[in-house]
């Protein structure tokens, strides 16, 4: 079973203390959600958990050894959909897709699959400048599908998704958690999801 954990945390951003002694702990088929008021380090976490940053102490570890110790490693093993929907305009929806998928070593759903998961494979070869700020939301989320990846670190997933598409891509979230997956959200929207364990970030 996989465990992905992390000990006595501190992040430093600017010269603010935004995380400090920070612990948590995530196995195979549980759900995280992170909880906090804004500014308490919910999106800091996840970008530490993804190695896009690194903590000015305390350790991440998966499985034992430190996720710095072999980065492409960690890479592999977990998808990152942050705040930028990192949709190029000028491509169309499907060929965003394919090249997200492209770039990793195990994919997982296709394409067209991952677009029909999130209700837009109709927009398939629409030119991605044409599409509503939900419609670009539904194509980013696509990543996490198409990656393969066990471990999925979504902050704010279902911003300028309506109620049917936010509880659409819970019950996704829950049949990858089903799967032995693992994820991590940052949310302030109940996504329906079943046995999620809270992790409250409080101002430091």
């Amino acid at each position: 079973m996989a465990e992905f954990l992390g000990d006595n945390l501190d992040c430093i951003r600017g010269e603010r203390r935004v995380l400090s002694g920070l612990n948590f702990q995530i196995s195979d088929g549980e759900i995280l959600v992170l909880t906090g008021k804004n500014g308490t380090g919910k999106s800091t976490l996840l970008r530490l958990m993804s190695g896009l940053l690194r903590p000015h102490g305390g350790e991440l570890s998966w499985d034992g050894e430190s996720i710095s110790e072999d980065p492409s490693a960690h890479n592999n093993r977990i998808t990152y959909v942050g705040h930028a929907e990192a949709v190029k305009p000028a491509m169309s929806v499907l060929e965003n897709v394919e090249f997200w998928r492209s770039v990793r070593e195990q994919p997982g759903q296709s394409a067209m699959d991952a677009l029909a998961a999130v209700g837009i494979e109709h927009l398939a070869n629409i030119p991605a400048r044409y599409l509503s700020a939900g419609q670009k939301r539904r194509v980013a989320l696509t990543r996490a599908l198409t990656s393969g990846a066990k471990l999925w670190l979504l902050d704010e997933p279902t911003t300028a998704l309506d109620a049917d598409a936010s509880t659409s891509f819970g019950a996704t979230i829950d049949a990858h958690r089903q799967a032995g997956g693992m994820a991590v959200i940052s949310t302030h929207t109940d996504l329906g999801l079943s046995d999620t364990r809270h992790l409250n970030l409080s101002p430091s």
